[in-house]
């Protein structure tokens, strides 16, 4: 029964048969209210669950005279200046008034006042989205934002509905999607799962797709009391109770112009607060000032994503876990949803942000923020912290290759400013009566050491006294990047809550369960019973799986073998070509064209690599996807390098060392005379090698990595267009224009990893050789982070949030790069270039020689020293060439000069190697060794110098430990006084005391 009652103050209305009345006073404020961030969130405890909640309205005349209604977090309604409380009263009594004469009085007394069953139950929703980190204009509305909803007839479930972020009710926030059709004949696995779904607590709505009928869409919400479970369970790391009081890692970063706007853009870094794994018990202990948003959108997902890969779809002991019913196709896909669109017509600085991707696009995916530094808690809150780790090693890379670019630079510009002083390029250009032996057969003219005057200074460039510094520098530089980057990943591990985080014990992989299911033992760790490879068994797919590397490193190796082949037979096709332009440059036009080819074969073989590595990987069965991921990563690095890199090792090691002499040249079955090297040196076609490789593959790559996800897009819109006519403007919700992205790439991060690793290999392996490697490299990077930023905010699906510590087995590669790079520099200098002949010559052989110097006056003399003499009349008949060169002198040349330490013609043992042969040979011995045992003390000694957690951070570390056990102990006692005092206000406190 109901009764209402009117007073001066107000209206009172009390519900009879209940346990307590609901009394509502009309008042007029005092004083305006402070204007309110968010609309606030109540449910009132006395509506029973099946009741509807009540909604205050009011007009825009009468009470309210156009003024904003607010909701406050004690009971009551703000109309514009008007206050409704609702408060708990007694029961009063019985009445004999009917429900529709209540309603007649209401309206009659109070026509400004609307009450509705809806919308307070709306107001405290759990589902509702409310992030106090953004700006207004995002999907979180400010009291003006409410007041312009409330003015325009829109609240806030409407709008929710429009995003697409939301379930159809507005209330609910989409945390994951999953995607079928319903052509598929997975029905049956699908109805268990989806049951099973409901039974863990996850909300579902399912939606057909706009554009094609047979696609439905499952959307899951995960409500509070799911999220909580689970959280603690997974010990989700979150916001304890105050602010950490000390010193940021950053202080050395400079504020302008590289550093982001963060007091413009407050959300562009996480409070610094200190965390520790979620308990529902010590619930109190944590920051939650709004349920809704205390776990942010990538922990919900990944929640969610948690409980489907442990949810069953069949009855049996492996039917669970969603990745099996992607496996068999039971689902299309399944991803996390984008927060919204990532532009907006209004600019982010006045506006500010609609959502996080609009954040992530104005200011990490723009092109015109690539000076700036990245917003790395942005991107871990956004796309976890494995995302996160990636672009924090990308971005520490590239600023330590600042230094290294720098010189390298140094280096290349030493050897411009040192080009008119250096003796023997001036000897080369001037050597117009030296007369060099043809470098092929036949077709290959003489021609005169001047004539290679401009390689000579190109040469120099790169080989300069400052090469062999250079060397050391980078292999020093290597070392000094991965050991910093161990600290900085510990200050990120810190920051990010990953230093005492472990990883889940894995989930076997069914092709694993289904190959060794008959034979099971105890798993030491959870102790269940498990499939069980035997250890002959796994040897033998071991064995196998090596012998498949070994084949396809063959398979390499002849891949170089024919491009050998091609150089040799092509220096003489050129040499007797038309154009005189590429007669002249034989050599070099063999080079460049047998680079270009030698790209297309590496190209092509990495897609055969891909394939091989994928079979050998599942042959091997590994027992969970780590291991699958690593055993992957190592046969594919390992294919992708030795395919790279194996034409540069031939260029840098083989190229002309091996050719013989006039008269008696080595020859490939005894058919193919062996290349020998530009009469300048080898070194020109190593920078040739390795320019070209290098922007070559950086180019393709960055067109792979964004063009390709572009076109693909752009088509899939195209096919929209066609089907629903080009004047037909659809609006797609969110979860549609998701499932219309690309997906992240199979192998996760495999792709972005393994290109920068390359990189670091031919900036780091072969740099004495390239000095500008570096400095490509830095170019290549500071687009690299732009166009990968681009691709994973526009166009991939958000991928989900996976936790890791650190870069995982790529580390242990760059260490070993690092070290392959001391030997390998130590070769180029020694064996490559001209450094160690030059050194002999000025200390042993030069005008200088006992004095102990070697400046460029101890050089005079150096071109004709390291050029021996040939006796014409002693070729062989086929390479006998067909000019006699007369065009020279006029008569038919008796001699000609090559590059080599050999005795002439006319000696006792005509062609023998000489005495400086074998003391230069000595001499690149010793520096090998010297060098390599200096660089490698160095390298250690600085491993050893450099700890690997900062001091500061050790101390951060543990006074957090001390500072959480005091705070714990605090809030204990807290609690404890506060039911104390409670017990003693209902009179139960001495209950069981002593007087």
């Amino acid at each position: 029964m109901w009764l209402i009652r009117v007073h001066p103050a107000g209206l009172s209305l009390s519900i009879h048969g209940a346990e307590k009345r609901l009394q509502i006073h009309q008042r007029r404020s005092v004083a305006s209210h402070p204007e309110s961030r968010r609309l606030p969130v109540v449910r009132h405890s006395s509506l029973p669950p099946g009741r509807r909640s009540i909604k205050m309205e009011a007009s825009s005349s009468g009470i309210t005279n156009g003024k904003t209604k607010v909701f406050h977090p004690e009971g009551g309604v703000d109309l514009q200046g008007y206050q409704l409380d609702m408060q708990i009263l007694p029961d009063g009594p019985k009445s004999d008034v009917d429900f529709s004469e209540i309603l007649n009085a209401i309206q009659e007394m109070a026509k400004d006042v609307n009450i509705l069953f809806d919308e307070l139950e709306a107001v405290n929703s759990p589902c509702k989205d409310d992030d106090s980190l953004l700006h207004p204009g995002n999907l979180t509305s400010t009291s003006d934002d409410a007041s312009r909803l409330e003015a325009g007839g829109e609240t806030m479930p409407e709008r929710n509905k429009s995003n697409g972020l939301y379930f159809r009710d507005g209330k609910c926030r989409i945390d994951y999607i999953l995607v079928y059709r319903k052509s598929n004949p997975q029905t049956e696995k699908r109805e268990v799962f989806e049951r099973n779904i409901r039974a863990e607590g996850l909300h579902m709505e399912k939606e057909s797709s706009l554009i094609n009928s047979d696609i439905i869409f499952v959307k899951l919400h995960a409500p509070w009391e799911v999220l909580g479970r689970y959280a603690e369970q997974m010990n989700v790391r979150m916001p304890f109770r105050i602010d950490k009081q000390i010193s940021s890692f950053r202080r050395w970063l400079p504020k302008k112009p590289m550093r982001l706007d963060k007091e413009t853009l407050p959300d562009l870094e996480e409070n610094d607060c200190y965390t520790a794994p979620f308990s529902q018990q010590r619930i109190h202990h944590f920051i939650i000032h709004n349920k809704d948003t205390f776990f942010n959108n990538a922990t919900r997902s990944r929640i969610v994503h948690h409980i489907l890969q442990r949810i069953k779809y069949e009855e049996g002991k492996n039917k669970i876990g969603l990745n099996r019913l992607l496996t068999n196709g039971s689902y299309e896909a399944a991803f996390p949803l984008h927060e919204g669109g990532y532009r907006s017509k209004n600019s982010i600085r006045t506006h500010g942000a609609e959502n996080h991707r609009h954040l992530l696009y104005e200011c990490w995916a723009s092109w015109g923020v690539w000076y700036k530094y990245q917003p790395l808690d942005l991107v871990r809150r956004y796309f976890g912290e494995k995302i996160g780790l990636y672009f924090a090693w990308l971005g520490w890379y590239t600023g330590m290759l600042f230094p290294a670019a720098f010189i390298g630079l140094f280096v290349f510009l030493y050897g411009v400013i040192t080009l008119d002083h250096c003796q023997v390029s001036k000897e080369v250009c001037q050597a117009t009566d030296i007369i060099m032996c043809p470098v092929c057969d036949k077709y290959c003219p003489f021609m005169r050491l001047s004539d290679s005057c401009v390689y000579a200074k190109v040469t120099h460039l790169f080989d300069n006294g400052a090469t062999v510094f250079f060397a050391v520098f980078m292999a020093v530089w290597a070392t000094v990047f991965l050991e910093f980057w161990k600290r900085r990943r510990a200050v990120i591990a810190y920051d990010w809550d990953l230093i005492d985080w472990e990883e889940e014990e894995e989930e076997i992989r069914p092709q694993f369960e289904a190959k060794y299911s008959k034979k099971e033992r105890m798993n030491p760790i959870s102790g269940k019973p498990e499939p069980y490879q035997a250890f002959a068994d796994k040897c033998s797919r071991l064995v196998v799986s090596a012998s498949g590397i070994f084949f396809m490193i063959c398979v390499v190796i002849a891949a170089v073998f024919g491009i050998v082949i091609y150089r040799v037979v092509t220096v003489s096709t050129f040499a007797a070509f038309k154009w005189a332009l590429i007669r002249n440059n034989s050599q070099v036009a063999t080079t460049g064209t047998a680079v270009c080819i030698n790209f297309c074969i590496i190209m092509l073989l990495n897609v055969l690599y891909e394939k091989v590595a994928l079979l050998l990987t599942n042959l091997e069965q590994p027992r969970t996807e780590s291991e699958w991921e690593n055993s992957f990563t190592l046969k594919m690095f390992l294919f992708q390098f030795v395919n790279l890199n194996s034409s540069t090792f031939y260029i840098a090691f083989f190229l002309g060392r091996f050719t013989g002499h006039p008269g008696a040249y080595l020859r490939l079955i005894n058919r193919w005379r062996l290349e020998e090297c530009h009469p300048s040196g080898c070194l020109i076609d190593l920078c040739m090698q390795m320019g070209i490789i290098m922007v070559l593959k950086q180019t393709w790559n960055n067109f792979m990595e964004l063009g390709y996800p572009l076109i693909q897009n752009w088509w899939t819109r195209r096919k929209v267009r066609q089907e629903h006519g080009p004047e037909r403007k659809i609006s797609f919700p969110q979860w549609e224009k998701d499932y219309n992205l690309q997906p992240m790439n199979a192998y996760g991060l495999f792709d972005e990893y393994l290109e920068m690793i390359l990189q670091f290999g031919f900036t780091t392996i072969f740099v004495a050789a390239f000095p500008l490697a570096p400095l490509l490299a830095l170019l290549n990077n500071i687009i690299e982070i732009r166009l990968d930023a681009y691709k994973f905010v526009t166009q991939w699906r958000r991928p989900l949030a996976s936790r890791a510590k650190d870069i995982g087995i790529w580390y242990g590669i760059l260490e070993g790069i690092g070290i392959l790079s001391v030997i390998t520099n130590a070769f180029v200098i020694a064996i490559t270039s001209d450094f160690i002949p030059r050194l002999v010559y000025a200390y042993k052989y030069g005008p200088c020689a006992g004095q102990g110097e070697a400046g460029q006056k101890c050089m005079v003399g150096y071109v004709n020293a390291s050029l021996s003499v040939f006796r014409i009349s002693d070729f062989e008949n086929r390479s006998e060439p067909e000019s006699d060169g007369s065009e020279f002198s006029g008569t038919p040349l008796k001699y000609c000069r090559y590059r080599d330490y050999r005795d002439p013609p006319h000696s006792l043992v005509p062609y023998g190697y000489t005495l400086q042969f074998w003391h230069v040979l000595a001499a690149r011995l010793a520096f090998i060794i010297v060098f390599e045992h200096l660089v490698f003390c160095i390298k250690h000694l600085i491993s050893y110098l450099i700890p690997d957690l900062p001091k500061d951070l050790r101390d951060r570390m543990r006074r957090e430990k001390y500072l959480i056990q005091e705070m714990m102990y605090e809030a204990e006692l807290e609690r404890l006084q506060k039911e104390r005092k409670e017990r003693k206000k209902n009179g139960k406190a001495h209950h069981n005391e002593w007087p």
